[in-house]
């Protein structure tokens, strides 16, 4: 994968939200917060560098470079954080001010035409049967007409987090499907199983909430 595009993209806008949670979150003094992230900037780039191309229609690609991020932290500290603390450095440094107005955007399309017409040419797509750091995913709406889940059978985070030796952080990031959900304020989510524990699969439930 090119850097230049949105990895540098996303790099410009996380990167000081990133550093600066690990001081109000991780409890880092602020040279040593300096220090990591200077670190984490080359280790971010490779990483990058090693990842295939993602195709066109492949909307994993901005959660797999929220992968490389992370993970290229995690490398630049000396002692990592217990899950726990991670997942909330992980959610506070994600959900910075256009993160959530981000998220309040989509929330309002949530559950529209255009919506459930991209989340069935997702599922079609089954992009990790060609890239291994993608995701394939089924759509099952709600018999109901709640909502839909979005089941996945392949999760790039976890092929990227095992080979960097870093499986065992890989719920931080799935918790951040509870934190984008609630932001977006349309959709309870629902989850029984992830792959990262040992699921038969990642369900990821999203119950249309009620609105005035």
């Amino acid at each position: 994968m090119n850097y230049i595009g949105m990895p540098m993209g996303m790099w410009a806008l996380f990167t000081g939200s990133f550093r600066n949670k690990l001081v109000s979150v991780l409890g880092y003094s602020e040279n040593e917060a300096d220090q990591i992230t200077a670190s984490a900037k080359p280790k971010y780039r490779k990483i990058i560098k090693k990842l295939p191309a993602f195709e066109k229609e492949d909307r994993f690609k901005m959660n797999i470079v929220n992968c490389a991020m992370l993970s290229a932290f995690l490398l630049s500290m000396e002692k990592k954080p217990d899950l726990d603390r991670l997942t909330e450095y992980y959610a506070q440094a994600m959900m910075t001010r256009p993160m959530k107005r981000f998220c309040r955007m989509a929330g309002k399309d949530k559950f529209s035409q255009n919506d459930i017409k991209a989340m069935k040419a997702t599922a079609a797509l089954n992009a990790a049967d060609r890239n291994p750091y993608s995701w394939n995913m089924e759509f099952l709406p709600y018999p109901d007409g709640s909502g839909y889940e979005a089941r996945f059978s392949k999760c790039g985070i976890c092929v990227m987090m095992k080979e960097l030796g870093l499986f065992e952080f890989v719920p931080a990031m799935c918790h951040l499907d509870y934190t984008m959900s609630e932001a977006g304020g349309a959709s309870n989510f629902i989850r029984k199983y992830t792959l990262a524990s040992g699921g038969p699969y990642c369900d990821c439930g999203y119950k249309k909430k009620d609105r005035p």
